[in-house]
């Protein structure tokens, strides 16, 4: 799969633990090495501002999206290459993903999870074929992947549903296996009617 541009949730905060941005660098040096663009939510706080940061220091792409209730709030950044204002939340989902070949969720807060969870039920229904990705920095995502690990044992999410979100800890090796992804081959029709029976 070629990726030209990853979409990547994270918090409008830095966190507690430094490890959370300085993984976001990380990221980005990564991003930048492969020539793999940013989509992200625009700001120029916490987490999210530290890995856009990043990526324009070491020249790379950056585009951002965030909707005008949001543009004081989160501090929009002025200095990225596209920056793409929306009238609703709905509207900076789909246009994230729309430029983006694959996500990648850090650290972050409710949003983030949000996010995270709304492209991977996507991918779950067929709606999109691009790989969904969590970054585990620093133990922070531990009990989220226990939970949904738990949440399959009890047969809530099938198994193939569950290995549709990679888990990495090193941004190279969940950008590794993006490249290598091969979309399931269920069709969304397919997938709707097993949900319906059960």
């Amino acid at each position: 799969m070629k990726l030209k541009n990853i979409c990547v949730y994270c918090g409008s905060s830095s966190g507690k633990n430094s490890a959370y941005v300085e993984s976001a660098k990380q990221l980005a040096d990564v991003l930048v090495e492969r020539n793999i663009g940013l989509v992200y939510g625009g700001a120029q706080i916490g987490v999210m501002g530290a890995v856009a940061n990043r990526m324009l220091e070491q020249g790379g792409r950056v585009i951002g999206v965030i909707p005008e209730g949001l543009l004081l709030k989160e501090v929009a950044h002025q200095g990225l290459t596209e920056l793409h204002v929306t009238k609703s939340m709905h509207e900076r989902k789909a246009l994230m993903a729309e430029h983006s070949e694959g996500f990648i969720a850090l650290p972050g807060g409710i949003g983030t999870f949000e996010e995270l969870f709304e492209v991977w039920t996507w991918a779950q229904l067929g709606f999109h074929h691009k790989p969904c990705g969590l970054l585990n920095i620093a133990g922070y995502y531990d009990q989220l992947i226990a939970f949904l690990d738990h949440a399959a044992n009890e047969g809530f999410v099938k198994p193939p549903h569950r290995e549709l979100l990679m888990v990495e800890q090193d941004p190279a090796k969940i950008l590794d296996r993006m490249a290598l992804y091969t979309p399931p081959t269920t069709s969304p029709l397919a997938v709707k009617l097993d949900l319906a029976a059960t």
